[in-house]
């Protein structure tokens, strides 16, 4: 069994597709440096407001429920 050009078309659709996908603007590695700086102090914000909360549960005399 032959499949025509079936194989040709794939092909030439996945090389559009590649070529789509590698373009556009790289992120510097500045910007990058700094992406994750923001990301990690959201983070620890969240974990901060998360222990401030357990704190604020454990010393009003409730728990968090989970044993």
């Amino acid at each position: 069994m032959t499949r025509g050009n079936q194989r040709e078309q794939d092909r030439l659709k996945a090389q559009k597709k590649a070529a789509s996908q590698a373009k556009g603007p790289k992120e510097s590695g500045a910007s990058l440096a700094k992406r994750k700086e923001a990301d990690a102090d959201a983070v620890r914000a969240k974990a901060a407001a998360k222990a401030a909360a357990r704190a604020a549960a454990e010393a009003s005399g409730g728990g968090t429920g989970k044993k």
